[in-house]
């Protein structure tokens, strides 16, 4: 934690003790100022420092003891300051106060009922909810802010004491109490009103009715299943416009209720189904195949149900052991880019049969850019996109450790080099030490760009461009939303979409992304985080890429360009080019970044690059044969498993009409709700 984000904490412990004095002195000036002191430095709190305020609350410091500490002290102060506070004049406040606390509680309570009352057993989007008349959420202070709303709401009476403490009047105290007292009447009474049954959110009953009727009406064949934490929703989109080409009725699965709103633009209907009993309602839909972009621990739970066959895709390939995680054997197939994928599942021995591989390319890299020859002008732009540092432990995961700022040095030292750096959005999640890397990175880019002559902020008519195109973006996705809004709200505004809805946001992307790389100054290094612009459109920008073994290298190699990877994991260079295939094209960089500036002369003078035409071998290799396109693959496969799926219901339903009536009985039984839950 910085010395800034220690600041406002400082400042509250710093306010409760010189409210203390300020009370014992006592010293009505300094227990005004410091007493707003605290109330200002626990609103930024609550407003900039969450983490803050939940490890308050773990120590029992929470904002109610904090307020309280905060009133007694007050009151104390305000006893000593005059005679005509003491005695029956500040028992009225004194009880004004306890009766603000005890409907605080009742606004507590209240707002635990009625966000139970709103939180539906399915989420959904892209699917009108109507007939489930949901209502707009009480606001976000009320429902969600108990904090916050507490300081605001005893603001009235901290004022009127603090007035009573400076002009001697107690009368000012019991008109601030009663200001407060009224505003947690009205929240509570706003709060209770969302209970009545005129106003109370559909019931889980009807709600699951109707999502089966929405099941029987939109008869889904394909879908998409997704299952993670709030960092990883980029493994999910990379595969929204593969399958919204397969045609038919897609969907997207989800089990995670914030995830709804992570999933990218598109047309194609979600449901966030988060409890396993209420999944298995998908055993009786129509839906035949659902593909995988990542494992989880839910993923299990849906590979249970017998009608539908499943898929991994996977969210991208590389030569991590991860790629070949022993999981995969649990799905009917495996669907891959290229022969590389197949031959390592083979070496790897985790029990996937190689008749269950499927070769389907990459379908997402159509927009990646090819090859066009040397930078124009001698001034290389170069990607350095390193991945984060995994679960496993293995050496060599992420080079941000051991060679990230070296790499950045050497490049950050040519005056002919622009740097993109795009770090992993998982970075630094497990291993401290490259949280602390990626900060010292963007650390020596900023201070390159504040050295670089020709590093300027862009022109205002570009930013304000830039600043328009963002608008728009914005607009196209969740204008619609305020900070009130719940899942149950967000549900009823993300209806049916508008058409072509996704085609629109796609298009607005391309042109803010456009505009990014228009309005950036000439030369000017970046530091890319976030969603936008995304690694494909920072391909389409680089020159070279500096990567680690990672599926980012798979991906890149569809463009042809030069690339290389840093070799951290201690093996000899002929040893790391014989164990991971997907850098025999690569040039090899150690730890120290040596040889950097050869492997920018070669980019500069393609007479001096050697790798080209084993790139081209290798992009094959890795993604499949140029001439057979993914998107066409993607689909043949996937009605391939949908007939197979087709036959395997068919049997199952054989199978069943052969039972004896007490066998049919007792599988009737076994696939009611109430057994599978």
């Amino acid at each position: 934690m910085n010395p800034v984000q220690l600041l406002a904490p400082a400042v509250l412990a710093a306010s409760f003790a010189l409210q203390v004095v300020g009370a014992l002195t006592p010293n009505a000036p300094l227990l005004v100022a410091s007493t707003l002191t605290g109330l200002a430095a626990d609103l930024a709190l609550h407003r900039w420092q969450r983490e803050l305020v939940n490890l308050f609350a773990r120590l029992r410091a929470d904002v109610t003891v904090r307020q309280v500490l905060r009133d007694f002290l007050l009151v104390s102060g305000l006893l000593s300051t005059g005679e005509q506070h003491r005695g029956a004049a500040s028992l009225p406040l004194v009880f004004g106060l306890l009766a603000c606390y005890l409907l605080h509680f009742a606004c507590l309570g209240a707002a635990a009922l009625v966000r139970r009352s709103r939180t539906l057993p399915v989420v959904t989007r892209n699917i009108d909810a109507s007939a489930l008349r949901l209502i707009p959420a009480p606001p976000a202070l009320l429902l969600r802010r108990p904090g916050p709303r507490m300081l605001w709401f005893c603001l009235p009476s901290t004022a009127g004491l603090l007035l009573a403490a400076t002009a001697g009047v107690p009368h000012f105290g019991a008109a601030g109490i009663a200001v407060s007292l009224g505003l947690a009447l009205t929240a509570l009474a706003e709060l209770l009103a969302h209970l009545l049954p005129g106003r109370r959110a559909a019931g889980e009953a009807e709600v699951l009715a109707w999502f089966d009727r929405w099941l029987e009406d939109y008869r889904p064949t394909v879908g998409m299943y997704f299952s993670g934490g709030a960092t990883s929703a980029y493994q999910a989109n990379m595969w929204l416009g593969p399958l919204a080409g397969l045609g038919g009725r897609p969907v997207i699965v989800l089990r995670e209720r914030f995830m709804v709103q992570k999933i990218a633009a598109t047309d194609i209907p979600i449901v966030c189904i988060p409890r396993v009993a209420h999944l298995m309602r998908l055993e009786h839909s129509t839906l035949k195949v659902l593909i995988h972009p990542a494992n989880s621990g839910r993923t299990s739970q849906v590979l249970r149900i017998p009608t539908i066959k499943h898929a991994f895709v996977n969210h991208g390939e590389s030569d991590k052991l991860s790629s070949c995680n022993p999981y995969a054997k649990a799905y009917d197939e495996v669907w891959v880019a290229g022969p590389a994928a197949r031959e390592r599942y083979a070496q790897a021995d985790v029990g996937i049969d190689d008749k269950d591989v499927v070769e389907i390319g990459r379908p997402q890299l159509a927009a990646i850019s090819p090859y066009a020859g040397p930078p124009a002008g001698g001034r290389i732009t170069v990607l350095y996109a390193p991945t984060w540092e995994g679960w496993t432990e293995d050496p060599g995961n992420t080079s941000v450790i051991l060679a990230g700022e070296n790499l950045v040095r050497a490049l950050l030292a040519d005056p002919g080099v622009r740097l993109l750096y795009k770090p992993h959005p998982m970075t630094g999640s497990v291993d401290k030490r490259a949280a602390a890397a990626d900060a010292r990175i963007r650390e020596l880019v900023r201070e390159a760009n504040g050295r670089r002559a020709g590093s300027r902020t862009p022109s205002k008519a570009a930013a304000a461009e830039l600043t328009r195109l963002a608008s728009a973006l914005d607009a196209l996705s969740d204008a619609s939303f305020h900070d009130d809004s719940d899942a149950a709200e967000r549900m009823r505004l993300q209806g049916v979409p508008v058409a072509d809805n996704a085609l629109a946001v796609e298009r607005a992307t391309e042109a803010w992304e456009s505009a990014f790389w228009a309005s950036a100054p000439a030369g000017e290094h970046q530091v890319i985080t976030g969603p936008q612009p995304s690694l494909y459109s920072c391909f389409n920008q680089a020159d070279l890429l500096i990567s680690d073994v990672s599926s980012v290298v798979s991906d890149y190699l569809a463009s042809e360009k030069p690339y290389a990877v840093a070799n951290t994991s201690g093996l000899p260079e002929a040893e790391f080019r014989a164990a991971f295939p997907t850098v025999r094209a690569a040039t090899i960089l150690p730890p120290d970044a040596a040889g950097t500036a050869a492997l920018l002369a070669s980019v500069r003078d393609p007479a001096q690059d050697g790798l080209r035409s084993a790139r081209a071998e290798l992009k094959e290799y890795l993604l499949g044969p140029a001439q057979a396109a993914p998107a066409v693959r993607f689909r043949r496969a996937a009605l391939a498993l949908s007939a197979s799926a087709t036959t395997h219901r068919a049997r199952m339903a054989q199978r069943g009409e052969a039972l004896i009536p007490a066998q049919q009985t007792d599988r009737a039984d076994a696939a009611s709700p109430s057994v599978r839950s």
